[in-house]
Formats: C-alpha cells, structure tokens, sequence
C-alpha cells in the first residue's frame, strides 16, 4: 500500500484554532516530562513574531516540521531528510516540483524564512500545507509523487490522530517512562496546568520549575 502523502494529511489536519490547541499541548507535555532539554521534541512559541505563533518538532535526527499560525491563516512545513523528494536528493537542491509553488502570496514570506533552510539558503521541505481563515480545508500543490512518498504520514502523525491515547503510547515510547493518561487529557483538553497534573505526569519536577517554558508557549497554569 503506498505510504500517506500530504494530500491524505490535509484531509485528517484539525482546522486551525484545533490545530494550534493541539500544538500548545504536546510542547506542554514534553516540557513537563522532560524539563531539562535544551532541544525539546515538541516546542511551541506564543511570540514567533509580530503577530505570529509557531509550533515545531524536531526529532533529532533531521526529520521536523514547522506550524506558523499568522493574520492570513496557518502554514504548515514538513522535512523528511531521507524521502527522494529532498531538495539534497536531486542536483538543483530546489524543492520538489509542486510542493511550495502555488503557496499563496500571504504565506510566501513562510517559505523564504531562512529557519526552516540551511545555512546555503537551501529550502529544507518535502510536504507543504496552508489554510487561510476563510478556507473550509488545508490546500497542497499540485504533485507527483515517487512511490515512498513525501514523510507526511508519520512525521504529522500525532497531529492527524489527534487523541491523548496516541500521545501517552509515543510518549512511553520516546521517553521510556509511564505517562499518566488522565493527565495528557487534562492538557489536550486545555485546562490551566496544575501542580497535580504535572506531578502526575512527571514526580521528578514541578509546576514552578516548568512556569517560564508553560508562560513561553502561552498556555494556562493555575496560580
């Protein structure tokens, strides 16, 4: 069966005020199971820039996204370093053909952000996805792809799902320690972070230890 591609991700991607909900909790989440990483898998900032919000992963071993929430919508960036459809892979280092062609003026200036290229200007993505405020859907170019496919398929994957179920599995998974379900719904669900929760998620640290990462991300604590 051929791999999900970024035309089946847009078709499961949360619309934009769920899609950022979303993103504020698993950088809650990973900030509180693991405090003291300088380069967290999950990250979210409330000041990206002027206006702006960003949410990102990064897997540590080349393989990230980036979410860009702005006036005119939302902006979504993919990089799967080992698909053919990496700009490494071919002699131009351009990106694939159709994949940020037709990204609409308003978000052009998310494209060019040196961020999310290398140090040689070079754009460091394998599936792209936008969505104005008044669109009823996420938008995609126009592509052909090689029979592996773009990477959207895992590396949007807890996006796609959606569910604290997913999460808590990826989590034990990833940071090889329980993760207390009813705690990952109390984030996923939005409510104000408490002492409670994050002792249930992680015993080992606090809710004033984690205040300025939670205050960064721009999500709720109690007081």
């Amino acid at each position: 069966m051929s791999p999900m591609t970024v035309y089946d991700v847009a078709l499961r991607l949360p619309a934009i005020p769920e899609l950022r909900g979303l993103c504020r909790a698993l950088a809650v989440l990973d900030v509180v199971l693991h405090p003291d990483s300088a380069d967290p898998h999950h990250s979210y900032s409330a000041e990206w820039g002027p206006g702006e919000e960003s949410a990102s992963m990064r897997n540590g071993s080349g393989d990230e996204y980036d979410i860009v929430f702005t006036a005119a919508g939302a902006y979504v960036r993919g990089f799967d370093h080992e698909s053919p459809m990496s700009p490494y892979a071919g002699d131009d280092s351009e990106p694939w053909p159709g994949v940020v062609d037709s990204v609409p003026e308003g978000f052009r200036d998310c494209v060019a952000e040196p961020a999310f290229g290398d140090e040689d200007g070079t754009q460091c993505v394998t599936a792209c996805m936008w969505r104005e405020h008044a669109d009823d859907a996420w938008r995609h170019g126009d592509i052909e792809f090689p029979p592996a496919g773009d990477g959207a398929d895992w590396l949007f994957r807890l996006l796609t799902d959606g569910t604290p179920e997913a999460y808590q599995d990826w989590a034990q998974d990833y940071y090889e320690m329980p993760v207390d379900l009813d705690a990952v719904r109390h984030v996923y669900a939005g409510r104000p972070l408490t002492a409670d929760t994050v002792a249930a998620l992680n015993p080992a640290t606090t809710l004033a230890a984690v205040a300025a990462d939670i205050t960064a991300i721009g999500y709720p604590m109690t007081s």
